[in-house]
C-alpha cells in the first residue's frame, strides 16, 4: 500500500510556492503521492491556486512522487484540452501523473455562478462519460472520431502519446454508499476508484468498496482503491484492498501543522 498527501490549493494552502515546498517535503520524507483538490472557488473568498498549474510546478520540482488532481470535474472542462494538458504533465513528470475525474460539486456555486455550465448531476454525468471516452481515445495516438450523448470528435489525431502505457491511470470518484449504480459502473471501467462520503472511510467500508467494484469489473485484474482514512489503521486498510491511503487537510488547517505531519513521514 502506498501513502499520499491530499490538499486543497486554497485557504491556508492557496500559495503555489507553499504547495511546491510541501510537495518537495513530502517526497523527501518518503511519501508516495501528492494530490490536489481541483476547484475554482470556495464557499468564502480565499486565496486559491489553480490545481493544474500548481501540479506542473510540482512536477518540475520533484522526481519520484506521484501527483495529480483529485478530482477534476470533466463536466466543466473540454476533454480534448484535458487530454493535451494531461499528456504534457505526464511527460513533464516523466510518467508520474494520475488523472482523477468526477462530476464536480455544486454547493460552492462552481457551476451555478457561471453561465453555460451543466445544471444537474445527470447532465454532468453524461459529460463525464463522454469526456473519459474522448480522453482515452485521444491518448491512443490514433485518429479519433467519436459521437457521444453530449460531445463528439471528428478526425482528431493527438501526438505524442503518454509516457505511461497503456494510458495515464484514471481514477474515478464515487460517492459511498452509492445512491445509484452509475458511479460504480464508471469506476469499474477506469483504473481506480476514489470513494468519498464526507468523512474518512473505515477499513470495513473500504473493503465494501473493493468488493463492489471487483464484482462490477468481473475480473481479478488489479485496480487502485484510493481512500482517505485513519493513519493508525494502515494495516487494516491494506488488508481491505486499499492500494493508496491518503491523509487530507482542510482549507482552514494550519500550514505549519501540515508541514510537521508531512515531515514525520507516512505511517508504514
Amino acid at each position: 500500500m502506498q501513502h499520499a498527501i491530499y490538499l486543497p490549493p486554497f485557504g491556508s494552502f492557496g500559495d503555489v510556492h507553499a504547495l511546491v515546498d510541501l510537495a518537495g517535503a513530502a517526497e523527501n520524507a518518503g511519501w508516495d503521492g501528492f494530490f490536489l483538490w481541483d476547484h475554482i472557488q470556495y464557499e468564502a473568498p480565499v486565496p486559491l491556486a489553480d490545481a493544474w498549474v500548481a501540479l506542473s510546478a510540482i512536477a518540475a520540482s520533484t522526481s519520484t512522487i506521484r501527483l495529480g488532481p483529485l478530482v477534476t470535474p470533466l463536466a466543466r472542462r473540454r476533454p480534448w484540452k484535458v487530454a493535451r494538458e494531461a499528456v504534457t504533465l505526464d511527460h513533464l513528470s516523466r510518467g508520474r501523473l494520475v488523472l482523477g475525474v468526477g462530476l464536480g460539486i455544486p454547493f460552492w456555486g462552481e457551476f451555478s455562478s457561471f453561465a453555460g455550465e451543466a445544471s444537474d448531476d445527470g447532465e454532468r454525468a453524461r459529460l463525464l462519460d463522454d469526456g473519459i471516452e474522448i480522453i482515452t481515445r485521444l491518448w491512443s495516438g490514433q485518429p479519433t472520431t467519436y459521437r457521444g450523448e453530449r460531445l463528439s470528435v471528428r478526425d482528431a489525431h493527438f501526438l505524442p502519446r503518454p509516457l505511461q502505457q497503456p494510458r495515464i491511470p484514471i481514477w474515478s470518484a464515487a460517492l459511498w454508499p452509492p445512491a445509484r449504480p452509475g458511479p460504480i459502473r464508471r469506476a469499474a471501467r477506469c483504473d481506480g476508484v476514489f470513494p468519498f462520503s464526507g468523512a474518512a472511510l473505515t477499513p470495513a467500508q473500504a473493503a465494501q468498496v473493493h468488493d463492489t467494484v471487483t464484482r462490477e469489473r468481473g475480473t481479478d485484474e488489479a485496480f487502485d482503491l484510493c481512500v482517505w482514512g485513519f493513519a493508525d489503521q494502515a494495516a487494516e486498510y491494506e488488508a481491505a484492498g486499499v492500494s493508496w491511503l491518503i491523509e487530507s487537510a482542510g482549507p482552514e488547517d494550519v500550514l505549519a501543522d501540515v508541514h510537521r505531519t508531512i515531515g514525520a513521514g507516512p505511517p508504514r
